[in-house]
Parts: C-alpha cells; sequence; structure tokens
C-alpha cells in the first residue's frame, strides 16, 4: 500500500472526501515527524510505538576498496510492533 491508496482507504473508511483524507493523513505524519525530531517516542496503544535511537560513529570498510573508513553517528528511526498489530498479522 502506498500514501494514495492509503488516502483512499482512509476516506472511504472514515466517509470523508479524498481531499479532506489527504489533510488528515499528512497531519498525522507531520505530528509524527515534528515529536521524533523532538527527540519524542510516538506510542499509538494497539499499533506500536515509533522512537529515535542513536547509533555510534564506528569503523568500517569500503567494499570497492577495502578501505577502513569512518562511519558517522547517526540517529535513526525505529518501530517496535503493538500486541494487536503483531496479532493481525499473525494470523
Amino acid at each position: 500500500m502506498n500514501k494514495t491508496q492509503l488516502i483512499e482507504a482512509v476516506a472511504e473508511a472514515a466517509g470523508m472526501k479524498k481531499t479532506e483524507s489527504e489533510k488528515a493523513v499528512n497531519a498525522v505524519f507531520a505530528a509524527i515527524e515534528c515529536a521524533l525530531a523532538n527527540g519524542d517516542k510516538v506510542q499509538l496503544v494497539g499499533f506500536g510505538t515509533f522512537g529515535v535511537k542513536s547509533r555510534e560513529a564506528r569503523q568500517g570498510r569500503n567494499p570497492q576498496t577495502g578501505a577502513a573508513m569512518t562511519i558517522p553517528a547517526s540517529k535513526n528511526v525505529s518501530f517496535s510492533a503493538g500486541s494487536s498489530l503483531k496479532a493481525k498479522v499473525n494470523k
């Protein structure tokens, strides 16, 4: 499912126009992005939890040349599925 299909599914399920559901979906994504950018967790009970994990700088190798290189520290978004979502996926 891509974003357009998600918007259509939300519009159909909520009885909204596609333009209204697009605004709603975009608002949800923006709120999640903003919270994660501020270092907060986003916990959706029954669905899952979005969070930010920090990675330390580390040594790696260039696969083409084999030369050692330093991979810089970074932050990555993580998602942990909730029990209800896990149950539906594993059904």
